[in-house]
């Protein structure tokens, strides 16, 4: 929930933003990104690694994931060779140019995804 602030010495207010849980269902890695940032960059900060990250303009599909469960904005652009009606139709968007409305589960689909699922399942021991 986003509440305002308001600033004793201008009056002025500003939105404070709210945050959400995102789980990366690949991984089961949970964190906590800021709803006024895109999701690629709130993964960033908390320093996960379960999302490649690319160019971070919607241009290269590096970040490519599918949001199976929750709600989301759309704050960019991004590339119709990467990302057609159909994909945003089956919530398959590119992480760096979304935002968080709530609680999100997320698949990574991108590029990388397979090279990103050997690297995890030898992290992880298997």
């Amino acid at each position: 929930m986003e509440a305002a602030l308001r600033s004793m010495a201008t009056g002025e207010s500003r939105e404070v933003p709210a945050f959400v849980t995102v789980t990366i269902l690949d991984t089961g890695e949970t964190c906590r990104c800021r709803t006024d940032e895109s999701l690629l960059e709130g993964l960033r900060r908390w320093g996960l690694r379960g999302v490649p990250i690319g160019c971070r303009n919607g241009g290269c599909s590096v970040c490519r994931i599918q949001i199976a469960r929750g709600r989301y904005a759309q704050h960019r652009p991004m590339s119709r060779e990467y990302v057609s009606d159909d994909d945003l139709a089956a919530d398959r968007v590119l992480a760096c140019c979304v935002k968080p409305l709530s609680a999100l589960e997320i698949r990574v689909i991108g590029k990388m995804s397979k090279a990103f699922a050997a690297t995890t399942a030898t992290t992880n021991g298997a």
